[in-house]
């Protein structure tokens, strides 16, 4: 397999004020992994921590932070001599030594010249856990993600699509819509979670990927009570199981009432906060306008709550991996949560803060909003075959917008002030749109 975020790491080791690299990322999606190949590809040595199985190298931590007794003490405890420039640290399981978060920021202003990569999940948890502070503008931050569609084709089925797809080759991809369409089928059940994808690329075995699936599931559910107060771990709990039908409904945003009777925000807001610091849900803020910067016009009151990835929310929702042999009911079932759940994947891998907007009528609605170029670029999620857009003529009547997105199964087209993009090419929407 191929990570995108590969890419990225080659930069960081190239750039001439790099700080050392804090890579984030929920459990499960390939972090130790990706460093490991990345260690292996672009440097001569590699010393290699993990916190939670080497409980006792926590120890580097103790005392003060002094990067040249770090140093030192990584040397006696690897028996080897580190060439800055050679070698790569990685401290993996970071959270495990909070401690090791904070030595990040005196490595960046005492000791800049050694290659340091740390790695983890809930750091913000554990930070706080220990009373220690993030090093806020002495690192620097990669966050790993899910598999996306175009890393999925290229695991499944070779490079050939996948570097078309990523060329946004509209002229070779219409040649070959069905079977685009038939892979990202497949996705929307599979998912991007690694493990799953390696199980299906080798066997095509679907209830196999929904076994895997489940266990990732209850790998996360058993975090809940080892990290999280004993107080909130019940409602994390309900928030969590909640997903599928928050999402099923015709209005996604988000409903305390849901979890259950009289269920107020204040009751759940500090569980939602725990689940979104581990990674495994993402919040979609409503915005009042569709103005630029979209941060500026976030409502605290509405939002959309998404989960970490497809194949995670389909395992959840208990839907059947067989549908990907029912037409293209995968992309409609659920009020078309899985494909509305696939846009807000590839928007996140890119790097996009996504929003949402609604009337105050409640008689348009925008699936998503993000900025773009200055401006803000509404994005309209079509499952189904009725592609019209009459939403996304009312928000760019009211905010005078040039430009705004429908996302299908339909060609691509560009029609002036809306573009049709297709699903599977979303991805890479700053170039077509």
């Amino acid at each position: 397999m191929q990570r995108q975020l590969m890419s990225e790491l080659i930069a960081w080791k190239s750039r001439a004020n790099r700080k050392p690299l804090l890579l984030k990322g929920a459990r499960q999606t390939g972090k130790t992994w990706l460093l490991n190949k990345f260690a292996s590809q672009q440097y001569r040595n590699v010393i290699r921590f993990d916190f939670m199985l080497e409980p006792s190298a926590r120890s580097l931590f103790d005392g003060d932070l002094d990067p040249k007794r770090i140093i030192s003490q990584i040397e006696l405890l690897s028996g080897q001599t580190i060439t800055p420039a050679d070698t790569l640290i990685i401290f993996d399981e970071i959270q495990e030594a909070p401690r090791g978060i904070t030595s990040l920021k005196y490595f960046n202003e005492l000791a800049p010249e050694y290659h340091i990569v740390a790695a983890g999940s809930y750091m913000g948890l554990a930070l706080r856990r220990e009373n220690e502070s993030f090093p806020v503008g002495k690192i620097d931050q990669l966050t790993m993600r899910p598999m996306g569609f175009t890393e999925f084709v290229r695991a499944v089925d070779g490079n050939p699509l996948a570097d078309a797809i990523l060329a946004a080759d509209m002229n070779l991809l219409a040649n070959v819509t069905e079977k685009l369409e038939h892979l990202l089928k497949e996705y929307l059940v599979v998912g991007g979670m690694p493990e799953v994808v390696s199980a299906f690329a080798a066997t095509r075995d679907f209830i196999e990927a929904r076994r895997l699936q489940q266990q990732i599931i209850e790998a996360y559910e058993s975090d809940f009570g080892k990290h999280a107060p004993a107080r909130i771990v019940e409602r994390m709990r309900l928030v969590w199981k909640s997903l599928p039908g928050q999402l099923a409904k015709e209005n996604k945003k988000f409903i305390y009432g849901a979890l259950r009777p009289g269920a107020r925000a204040r009751d759940f807001e500090e569980s939602l906060q725990w689940l979104m610091d581990y990674g495994i849900v993402h919040k979609v803020p409503r915005v009042s306008a569709l103005r630029a910067p979209l941060s500026s016009y976030e409502d605290l009151s509405g939002f959309k709550l998404f989960c970490i990835d497809t194949g995670i929310l389909g395992a959840l929702s208990n839907l059947p991996p067989t549908i990907v042999l029912d037409g293209s009911a995968v992309f409609t079932e659920f009020k078309g949560s899985l494909t509305e759940q696939y846009v807000a994947q590839e928007l996140l891998l890119q790097g996009k803060s996504p929003a949402y907007w609604s009337s105050t009528s409640g008689n348009a609605e925008t699936d998503f909003a993000i900025d773009h170029m200055g401006a803000v670029l509404p994005l309209e999620v079509k499952a189904a075959e009725n592609l019209k857009a009459k939403s996304l003529k009312i928000a760019c009547e009211k905010f005078k917008l040039m430009r705004c997105v429908r996302t299908s199964l339909a060609a691509y087209r560009d029609e002036d002030m809306l573009v049709n993009i297709p699903l599977w090419e979303i991805g890479q929407i700053d170039r077509l749109a």
